[in-house]
């Protein structure tokens, strides 16, 4: 089946927008911040496949791991005709849903959702070239931002893995799940991915690898900044700190100033005056215990029918329906 045309709810002119707001709000806050969205240009995405492959990055390979053994069951249960996954990517993990529920007679329809369009059209190609009778319908979108736009195909699976959802911040994340459930009608199913809490010494060595790959990720959402605003934000004026906040549960990625210094970025006509070892948040990382997954999707209006873990119990896979 061919590609259908490209559903685009976010320009680049509107991204250029969003990207100087968020800097602007989050390096006058306190404490100063910078969305992790902003990682991922095309070295970033790079980075990160590499980080997903590192012994200390136990998450991606869990996920899989679960997929593996759980995807035919997940295919049969909810008889999905769509799959719709947020925040694509390449789609990887993806095919492991995508070979289950072609297997299993019901795949119609794929439609990868991301915020770079180039990145999209690759997916979407190698999609399309592997699965010959399945439509393939991109989205150009924000999942924090567009959900309720997704097409209304019939027995739909939204699929939102790699526990990117412990990015968001309670408030964040109870927006995100109401827009799931006010997407969601009778029929579909929200499949969920979410690292757990650990052990603080593999939390931590999750974001702090050994060969530095983490931090070169972290660094480079400064040329990020420096090449789309006009900073002049200097990658060796900072360094790489990753540290577990037990009352929050989470991990909190940070780059600390190793030196007074003023920042300018001209884009914003902003300056920004950091003293040595401030620090700017740059991402978190919640995890996340059975019972607070719950809650949540509860409190969205989401019935939890399914939950999967390896046998470590160190990551879990959970099915949720409409309430």
């Amino acid at each position: 089946m061919p590609i259908s045309e490209t559903e685009v709810h976010l320009d680049p002119d509107a991204l250029a927008a969003q990207l100087a707001d968020d800097v602007r709000a989050g390096l006058t806050a306190t404490p100063r911040t910078i969305p992790p969205k902003y990682f991922y240009d095309a070295r970033g995405s790079r980075l990160f496949d590499e980080i997903t492959r590192l012994p200390e990055y136990y998450p991606t390979r869990t996920e899989r791991a679960i997929l593996v053994d759980h995807a035919k069951e997940i295919a049969l249960v909810t008889g999905a005709r769509s799959l719709v996954e947020l925040g694509s990517g390449t789609s990887e993990k993806t095919r492991l849903l995508l070979d289950a529920l072609r297997d299993a007679g019901s795949l119609e329809t794929f439609v990868p959702l991301d915020v770079d369009p180039a990145i999209l059209a690759e997916a979407a190609e190698a999609v399309a070239a592997e699965y010959p009778g399945v439509t393939v319908a991109p989205v150009v979108a924000d999942f924090e931002r567009h959900l309720t736009l997704l097409p209304r195909h019939p027995r739909r699976l939204l699929a939102f893995l790699g526990s990117t959802i412990g990015n968001l911040d309670p408030g964040q994340r109870a927006h995100f799940l109401g827009e799931v459930r006010a997407t969601l009608v009778e029929g579909d199913a929200f499949l969920l991915g979410t690292d757990l809490v650990k052990a603080e010494e593999r939390l931590v060595a999750a974001y702090d690898d050994s060969a530095g790959v983490t931090a070169q990720f972290d660094l480079n959402v400064l040329r990020v900044l420096s090449r789309e605003l006009g900073a002049d934000l200097d990658p060796d004026a900072f360094v790489h700190r990753a540290v577990w906040v037990a009352e929050h549960d989470r991990v909190e990625m940070r780059l600390e100033s190793v030196r007074d210094q003023r920042v300018r970025i001209e884009a914003l006509d902003l300056d920004v005056d950091l003293a040595a070892g401030e620090q700017v948040r740059t991402e978190i990382s919640t995890k996340f215990r059975r019972a607070g997954v719950e809650r949540e999707l509860a409190t969205a209006g989401l019935r939890m029918t399914h939950w999967w873990t390896d046998v470590d119990g160190d990551f879990a896979l959970s099915l949720s329906v409409p309430a």
